[in-house]
């Protein structure tokens, strides 16, 4: 139970984003407390051994860091250690009946071959030597002003300084541009899934959320690369809960807020614990989660919620599976991103039918495999016998494919399932499921997680990981100095709903504290 009655700062939720904050808070001077719904810190950035008897550490929700900023490793003094991959992706195609793919790793020369063996020239690659040229640009002129105060839409503009960039990724529907840039439909599709993780839409989408979803895929340390993280993700959670404590904040776990109110000057935070309610008086109070969770302990009406449409399924293998293509080694292959049915022309399939809300017959997913660069999440026994961990992603599975009763939601997440390993299987010379180690019972060590899952488990709305749609990084309407304001001066919203939310990333966190400390 808390030490005090009163606090300078309470943070609802013991995520990452609620750590950074009672961290920066803690190490100014304030007195801070941090509540946690769950039994331990984290939130959705965990790793745990899900599997009985199998000595392997998953991260179960997020598994990969491209957005949490070096200014924030280095200001709290983390220990922790993010290793580069040295592919970047694997997508395997057949074409006139021949199994092949395109592998693009770190070597320019290797990924040019890949990219004329798909092709038939070099012209795609030089395309798309560009067009990541551009990217990179963006990300080294976007990704430091995530941690400042908002830039107005002009400002951000200017500092840009480049139009085509602007249009391209600000102002045009994604899709337009890749049409006319890239011919081949697998290097399109390739290109546009970044656009889509996590958020279920259109290349072509009017409202540009695929645009915003991208944006925030390839900016991340001003490069877009997306790091593993040495021991899994939660040794990036472990690192904050550490740093915290050594500021001064405490941690109470087992503790779910109920109600915050508030005059705007002091504020009461209710929580319930051990089978009775309580409550600690709070200069501010920061809320690590979702505005819908945040409207309703303020009792104000909830938000939209915008559904998610993710499959997310962890697994650990006694053996990676080989590959129909020839030319490359399972072990490059899945160790960067691995694309199953992600053309250009079947992603939109996939969108329409689950539109449609039906079932997408070839459902698109990605897989990596996390031991492959970092083999300290399985023991020494696992790691020497050859076993493997395996992450899939399934896009374009929205939350209303899965409403109804229990045995509905069920039977549709297992035919989601057989269709996706269907679709990866095509790709495969053995059934991935032949490949799936056993737990200490004897069963396939596999575990599915569809949107309503995600929202049961972590309270996500909707499934939604992003907590919402995410919007574009500069200051539109009442999103306040730094973008995480609310409706009452001394509540602030600190997780990944504020305005440069999202993803693993620790800065919703770093600006919420910046804007409780008046800077």
């Amino acid at each position: 139970m808390p030490l005090h009655t009163s606090y300078d700062a309470v943070i609802v939720g013991g995520g990452h984003n609620g750590l950074v904050a009672a961290t920066y808070l803690a190490r100014a001077g304030r007195r801070v407390l941090v509540l946690e719904r769950l039994g331990h810190t984290g939130g959705a950035a965990v790793s745990a051994r899900i599997f009985p008897g199998v000595a392997a550490r998953l991260s179960p929700y997020a598994y990969l860091v491209s957005l949490f900023p070096q200014k924030i490793v280095r200001e709290l003094g983390l220990r922790l250690t993010l290793r580069k991959r040295v592919v970047s992706s694997y997508t395997p195609t057949v074409r006139s009946g021949r199994p092949g793919g395109l592998l693009i790793t770190g070597g320019t020369s290797r990924t040019r071959e890949a990219f004329v063996r798909l092709t038939g020239s070099d012209r795609e690659f030089q395309v798309w030597l560009e067009f990541h040229a551009m990217t990179q640009r963006l990300a080294s002129r976007v990704f430091p002003t995530l941690t400042e105060p908002l830039p107005s839409r002009a400002a951000l503009r200017a500092r840009i300084g480049d139009e085509t960039a602007w249009q391209t990724f600000f102002e045009r529907p994604l899709g337009e541009t890749l049409e006319e840039c890239f011919q081949d439909d697998l290097v399109r599709g390739l290109v546009l899934t970044d656009a889509l993780i996590g958020t279920f839409a259109s290349a072509h989408d009017s409202s540009l959320r695929q645009n915003a979803c991208f944006l925030y895929h390839v900016i991340g340390g001003g490069k877009g690369d997306w790091d593993v993280p040495v021991g899994g993700m939660g040794a990036v959670t472990d690192a904050l809960a550490a740093a915290s404590l050594s500021a001064g904040a405490e941690i109470v776990t087992g503790a779910e807020a109920t109600e915050i109110g508030t005059d705007g000057q002091r504020a009461e935070v209710t929580y319930r614990a051990a089978n009775r309610e309580a409550s600690v008086a709070a200069g501010q109070v920061l809320v690590n989660a979702s505005p819908r969770t945040l409207a309703e302990l303020l009792g104000n009406p909830p938000p939209a919620v915008a559904e998610g449409a993710q499959l997310k399924v962890n697994m650990v293998l006694h053996r990676l599976p080989g590959l129909r293509d020839p030319r490359t080694d399972p072990r490059e292959a899945f160790a960067g991103t691995f694309h199953v049915a992600e053309g250009y022309r079947e992603l939109e399939t996939a969108r329409r039918e689950a539109v449609a809300a039906r079932l997408p017959r070839r459902p698109p997913s990605e897989l990596y495999c996390h031991s492959l660069t970092d083999p300290t999440v399985l023991s020494p026994e696992l790691a020497s016998a050859g076993y493997q961990t395996l992450t899939l992603f399934g896009l374009h599975t929205p939350l209303r494919l899965f409403q109804g009763s229990p045995e509905h939601h069920d039977a549709v997440r297992d035919e989601l399932l057989r269709r996706t390993f269907a679709e990866l299987d095509r790709h495969l010379s053995e059934p991935i499921a032949d490949c799936l180690a056993r737990d200490a019972h004897g069963r396939p060590c596999i575990e599915v997680s569809s949107p309503l899952d995600l929202e049961r488990e972590l309270g996500l709305p909707g499934g939604n990981i992003f907590h919402g749609a995410l919007t574009f990084p500069w200051a539109e309407g009442a999103a306040g100095r730094w973008g995480v304001e609310t409706g009452y001066a001394n509540v602030l919203l600190c997780g990944a709903g504020a305005v440069r939310g999202g993803g693993v990333s620790g800065i919703p966190g770093h600006n919420a504290a910046m804007a409780a400390l008046g800077r």
